[in-house]
């Protein structure tokens, strides 16, 4: 048989397994991904990536051990949310880094957590000055949460006694150039409506519209056209 279309096959069938597999443990992998994560996600993509161009072996052994890896993680995944002592065994704990604008050295030291690494994670918080920080807690994700000082922190629309307007959450009304019907009778208006506002806007046509969306709590009609001026 030919070898590209063995490795076509293959591919094929190590692509499925890793989207059956990745689907049936869910968005943790992407949303919590954590060092143990990382390299159990480079393992089982090296498995993968063997069965796709390995010829020199048959396709059942990477196959077996890609679902042996994709059920210890299941496992793993169950264990920790059943038990919190295996989280923290597998996934680990947040450490705190900076407590009332004082560097935690011993935590650093334990976790192997650099300076310069605590530096340049604050600021991509837009944090300068580590004086102005209450809390720096290192996540088990390798992210930094950073809690300000109070008089450090910005001021929010009730501390400032503003009425907010109205939020929600946007629809689409016309996807590339196409009205989504259902959608304008979901906002509670009508084609009538949509082409009265299009016209207002010197807009002739749906087709000149690239995406359109509609917030009904605030009521505005957002509008972004295919050849914008």
């Amino acid at each position: 048989m030919n070898e590209a279309l063995v490795v076509l096959g293959r591919s094929l069938i190590a692509f499925s397994t890793l989207l059956v597999f990745t689907r049936m443990l869910g968005k943790q992998q992407l949303s919590q991904l954590t060092y143990f994560d990382y390299i159990l996600g480079i393992t089982i993509g090296s498995i993968a990536s063997s069965l796709s161009v390995d010829l020199s072996s048959r396709a059942w052994p990477h196959w077996v051990a890609l679902f042996t890896w994709f059920a210890i993680v299941a496992l793993l995944q169950w264990s920790s949310i059943r038990w919190k002592t295996a989280d923290r065994f597998f996934s680990g704990q947040p450490v705190i880094v900076i407590m009332k604008g004082k560097i935690m050295e011993q935590n650093m030291k334990t976790i192997h957590y650099t300076i310069s690494d605590l530096l340049e994670h604050l600021r991509n918080k837009d944090v300068f000055d580590i004086s102005k920080v209450e809390f720096a807690v290192l996540e088990t994700n390798g992210n930094l949460s950073v809690l300000l000082k109070p008089e450090y922190q910005p001021a929010t629309l009730k501390d400032l006694q503003i009425k907010p307007s109205p939020g929600g959450i946007s629809t689409e009304v016309i996807y590339s150039g196409v009205v989504v019907e259902a959608n304008l009778h979901k906002a509670g208006v009508n084609l009538q409506w949509l082409q009265k506002q299009l016209q207002e806007q010197g807009i002739s046509h749906p087709e000149e519209v690239f995406l359109a969306t509609y917030n009904r709590d605030s009521g505005v009609l957002s509008i972004d056209k295919y050849q914008d001026k």
